[in-house]
């Protein structure tokens, strides 16, 4: 079968070590299932792993790719729920199970023909979502879903700031809080990536930095230093910020005398729960809401991953394994 593989590592040009090549396919396995591929999204997860950055050498060479959607080998339409854990070691959460992993870090991943993963992955994909759109969920918007919902607490009426509008996480974001009765603002680098953010949602797009017209309730941050003092300002007094990322660098000044004056929470999350997933696509199917799509086929990964790392995506890009 076709597959894209990280068959080596290097920080400094992540694209050496990744092969379109074939690979042997999966066979049966019991308590797992097999998948045909029909969608599989590129997450910036990929380039980490073909840099190296939190993923072991000894795990090359492996399949990439976390989020995918597909036919099971008995006819059934799914998702893949992106996290593997165990939610007993977590103390009720998988996603706090120190052993967790998602798809493609001790586990082939979805930028193949076909797939095997433990039927715990496996949620069913609704009839309203297409294959394409169900496939560049779990990792983007479970991420966004768990970020506003279970460790934010979002509620109808919230004014919220999302920084760094473009990115999955963050699109994703702005069309969640939007659909949920929120009023969200969002910041973005360009003209095209603002108007890109109140296309998703955004009642207001600003440069970076920029003065709100009133402050927030909750900042969703996955930028990092670049715009941390930004998103402390913004915030009124109790106001959260929720973290789940730091692309510009983890190590800003931490304005403590600002945080505990203002009683301000700073709430770190990662990932999404099978249950938070679950109730993602549930709000996806009711409110019609779905992600910013663009395909490609197979050949096009390097290329894509190569937009990826440049900066210059709006939303997902989602490889159509049948072209």
């Amino acid at each position: 079968m076709r597959a894209a593989v990280a068959v080596a590592q290097n920080p400094d040009d992540a694209l050496a070590g990744l092969e379109l090549k074939e690979w042997p396919e999966p066979g049966p396995r019991e308590g797992w299932s097999r998948i045909r591929v029909k969608a599989a999204s590129l997450n910036p997860h990929d380039t980490w792993t073909l840099r190296g950055v939190g993923h072991p050498a000894e795990r090359i060479p492996i399949v990439l790719g976390c989020d995918g959607a597909g036919i099971t080998d008995d006819g059934r339409e799914v998702v893949i729920h992106p996290v593997f854990g165990d939610a007993l070691r977590g103390d009720g959460d998988q996603t706090l199970d120190p052993q967790r992993a998602l798809l493609s870090e001790t586990m082939n991943g979805t930028l193949a023909d076909y797939l095997l993963v433990p039927d715990q992955m496996i949620v069913p994909k609704p009839a309203s979502l297409s294959f394409a759109e169900a496939a560049c969920l779990g990792v983007t918007w479970g991420t966004a879903y768990r970020m506003l919902f279970t460790r934010a607490g979002l509620r109808a009426g919230d004014r919220v700031l999302v920084q760094g509008a473009s990115g999955g996480v963050a699109s994703a974001a702005i069309a969640l809080a939007s659909a949920a009765g929120a009023r969200v603002y969002a910041t973005a680098r360009s003209e095209q990536k603002r108007a890109f953010a109140l296309e998703c949602g955004a009642v207001g797009a600003f440069e970076p930095g920029a003065r709100l017209p009133e402050r927030v309730d909750v900042v969703v941050e996955t930028v990092g230093e670049a715009t941390w003092a930004h998103s402390l300002r913004a915030l009124r007094p109790g106001g959260t910020v929720v973290i789940a990322g730091a692309t510009t660098g983890g190590m800003p000044p931490a304005e403590l005398q600002r945080i505990f004056y203002q009683q301000l929470s700073i709430v770190g999350s990662t990932g999404c729960t099978r249950s938070e997933f679950e109730s993602l696509l549930r709000l996806l199917d009711t409110t019609g809401v779905r992600p910013h799509v663009e395909e490609i086929g197979f050949t096009d990964i390097p290329s894509g991953f190569r937009r990826l790392l440049d900066g210059d995506v709006l939303g997902k890009i989602v490889v159509d394994l049948e072209r």
